[in-house]
């Protein structure tokens, strides 16, 4: 009745201005009604690229041997997943910086040869530590997610014994994986796991090269024993790429989603492979 007696240039204004107030109402509503997610659960409606996994770099430790961990990429392989083990220079003894730049340029490789968004970086022992230097210098921002195996994050005391017994026979991985060095120190300064990929630490306590054993701990990651889920595991250092459990952890937290936390429920599970 309004609109009847008004002329057909008002009306038609009257009728633009009411349908540009619906649409806006139906914007606030929107945002009143649906929730806003935060934290994990935002994490959920991030880019598909981020959450899906892509290439695994594996990467050797002391020694550079890659065989224990050629098993481990096997495995990677069998379900389905693009997997490579990384050659360090100087077998493994040298600087491990150069050792990062190495993992780096594997990196870029994978990357460009899949297509993929994001790689998932496995290192072993010394390996976890060539990882956190290359995450450490703008890897991070190329990691879905980061597990470290038996690493000595803060140094091993059987280091400290070789540089100071036999300082020939401790090269310079060696030296800087004692517990005083100075790439240690530098890496573990502020923030030990940098923003970007999910960080995941597994180990044995029943290490007698990383000693002590809760060296591997790092600060921000989620932190595994392997007597955590199988509690009369005696695992080794030496055995942790090829032992079924580490496998079946491994394997759990390089799958689709976050890092998953696991117990003795998963024991039996993880034994049968």
């Amino acid at each position: 009745m309004v609109l009847a007696g008004l002329s057909p240039a008002r009306r038609r204004l009257v009728v633009a201005l009411l349908a540009v107030l619906v649409v806006a109402a139906a914007g606030i509503a929107a945002v009143l009604v649906v929730p806003r997610l935060t934290g994990p659960e935002a994490d959920r409606t991030a880019p598909a690229a981020e959450q899906t996994p892509g290439p695994v770099l594996l990467v050797p430790g002391y020694g550079g041997s890659t065989g224990s961990l050629q098993v481990l990429a096997d495995r990677l392989t069998a379900t389905g997943r693009d997997a490579t083990v990384v050659a360090v220079p100087d077998g493994g003894t040298g600087d491990m910086t150069a050792s990062a730049e190495a993992l780096g340029t594997a990196v870029d490789d994978a990357l460009a040869r899949t297509g993929a968004g994001s790689v998932d970086v496995v290192g072993y022992s010394a390996g976890g530590v060539i990882a956190r230097l290359w995450a450490a210098d703008g890897g991070a921002d190329q990691a879905r997610r980061v597990v470290t195996l038996g690493s000595p994050h803060h140094g091993t005391t059987l280091a400290d014994l070789a540089a100071g017994v036999l300082p020939a026979e401790c090269p310079q991985a060696c030296q800087q994986l004692t517990t005083t060095s100075d790439l240690l120190a530098g890496l573990n300064a502020g923030d030990e796991t940098p923003e970007g990929p999910d960080w995941v630490s597994v180990w044995t306590t029943a290490d007698q090269t990383v000693t002590p054993p809760d060296s591997a701990e790092l600060a921000g990651a989620l932190d595994l024993t392997v007597q955590s889920v199988c509690a009369d595991s005696r695992v080794t250092h030496g055995q942790l790429p090829t032992d079924a459990v580490v496998q079946g952890i491994v394997l759990a937290q390089l799958a689709t989603g976050p890092p998953v936390p696991l117990g003795p429920g998963d024991c039996a599970r993880l034994r049968q492979g």
